[in-house]
């Protein structure tokens, strides 16, 4: 009979990718193959949730699936083998799987995890190799036992180097999170397997959690889909885990709103003549086939605010104590998912023209409804625009989304009296409210993007005088 050696080179291992920029671990959604299924090199297998967003794998090989290594909702680091797959079927007998690793892993006592031979497996991204063993995350809540103890810790301090017991257990990322928000990782209590300090655990230190943060919507927005939902017997309460999109949102939310000084600034606007281009524009011929709504229009106003006052398109720098003026616009859109809230963002919308704009947004949309949306999609970003309008809401206090300076928010467009050409008029009308950041952009500053904005819409031949 062949043995596992003998056929070792018959087999090759697919790793959990990092699908987005430096996330450390993603969730198996769901498993398109199984044990005895053939694969071809560029067949998805399987669709993860990272904190970003829930994306597919395709497999970069050809052969018949021998192992899936980890069952549906496990939460995977980066790095981990997921599955195994026989790219020389019928050429011998094929050892079977080892028995531990086919339970699935909430079944597997953390004292019976199997470790795979020692050698220069790959670790998390951006944290090099080390010398290790690679083996299955032990079920939460319990302990990690001696020599796999050892293994994290060398992990988390470098390279395989033991260190001091006296310092506390962090990854690379949570000890720069901590050192930005001005924590001292020895006062903070660590709830993560085997005493490793989590981001959650330095958020905690740093502030208390907000008692509630605005919610932010785009057009196209669906009800927020819970999942593994947990209700008392009693049924007077339903408890609902917090784990991939929707952590990154509050964990996101919370370090905006502590870490940049956000100020608000309102202005109420008569936007009948936008509401009247939109309806011409519609009917035109040349834009046949484009989404024409009047975010279409609200979002060219806010570019040409932003070329006639481009330091609000910038970013502050923490670590290098720098703000950072960006020569391009790549305009986010706040998108409500069943998965939670995302950004996805039109790359240099700036130098885009009104159809190539329409059609951009037109694909946002249909990619966020449809639960496509790249994590690569939602990078980058440098101002947002948030319409919270289509709920009948008529304005908000919007977070700024992470690393960006400002944020707009477009409120309900309603018939209103309004005084118009000296008598009052029923005129349509919204409020606009723009969110920025004051360590890099000023009241003034604040004051005439928003203002730009307003009299665009309320003037929209300024798309033309102004360009």
């Amino acid at each position: 009979m062949t043995t596992m050696t003998e056929t070792s080179a018959r087999f090759r291992e697919f790793k959990m990718p990092d699908v987005g920029e430096g996330l450390t671990e993603a969730e198996i959604l769901k498993w398109f193959v199984q044990p005895g299924d053939t694969v071809t090199d560029g067949q998805v297998v399987c669709e993860v949730e990272t904190a970003k967003a829930a994306v597919e794998l395709p497999i970069p090989f050809d052969g018949v699936v021998h192992e899936l290594r980890f069952p549906e909702g496990t939460t995977v680091d980066v790095g981990e083998v997921i599955i195994a797959v026989d790219v020389a079927p019928g050429s011998g007998d094929v050892p079977a799987a080892p028995e531990a690793v086919q339970q699935p892993v909430a079944e597997a006592a953390p004292e019976a995890e199997p470790e795979a031979p020692k050698g220069r497996q790959p670790v998390l991204v951006g944290y090099g190799v080390a010398e290790t063993s690679t083996k299955r995350r032990a079920r939460k809540g319990a302990q990690i036992p001696g020599p796999a103890a050892a293994a994290v810790q060398a992990e988390l301090n470098g390279h395989g180097a033991k260190a001091p017991e006296s310092r506390p257990l962090a990854k690379p990322p949570v000890r720069k999170l901590a050192k930005d928000l001005g924590i001292d990782l020895a006062t903070v209590t660590p709830t993560g397997e085997g005493g490793v300090i989590t981001r959650e655990d330095v958020h905690a230190a740093a502030v208390p959690v907000p008692a509630e943060v605005p919610v932010r919507a785009e057009e196209t927005a669906a009800v927020p889909a819970p999942v593994a939902v947990v209700a008392d017997p009693a049924g007077r309460e339903t408890r609902v885990p917090v784990k991939g999109v929707r952590k990154a949102i509050a964990q996101a939310m919370v370090g905006s709103a502590f870490t940049a000084p956000h100020v608000t600034e309102f202005v109420t606007v008569d936007v009948t003549r936008t509401m009247k281009l939109v309806a011409e524009l519609k009917e035109d011929k040349d834009l046949a086939g484009v989404r024409v709504n009047p975010l279409l229009i609200i979002a060219k106003a806010l570019l040409v605010a932003i070329r006639r006052n481009p330091a609000v398109n910038a970013a502050w720098d923490e670590a290098n104590q720098e703000i950072v003026q960006k020569h391009y616009v790549n305009l986010g859109i706040a998108a409500a998912t069943p998965r939670g809230l995302i950004v996805p963002n039109i790359k240099d919308a700036h130098d885009k023209t009104l159809p190539e704009l329409g059609e951009a947004l037109g694909e946002l949309v249909s990619t966020a409804r449809e639960g496509k949306t790249s994590p690569a999609a939602m990078a980058g970003g440098t101002v947002t625009i948030t319409n919270v309008g289509v709920f009948g809401v008529d304005t908000g206090t919007p977070i700024l989304n992470p690393g960006e300076s400002a944020i707009l928010a477009v409120g309900a467009i309603k018939l209103q009296p309004w005084v118009h050409k000296g008598k009052v008029k029923p005129r349509q009308v919204t409020t606009l409210a723009l969110s920025f950041d004051h360590r890099l952009v000023d009241g003034e500053l604040g004051s005439k993007v928003l203002a730009d904005v307003a009299a665009v819409l309320e003037q929209p031949k300024r798309l033309i005088t102004w360009a």
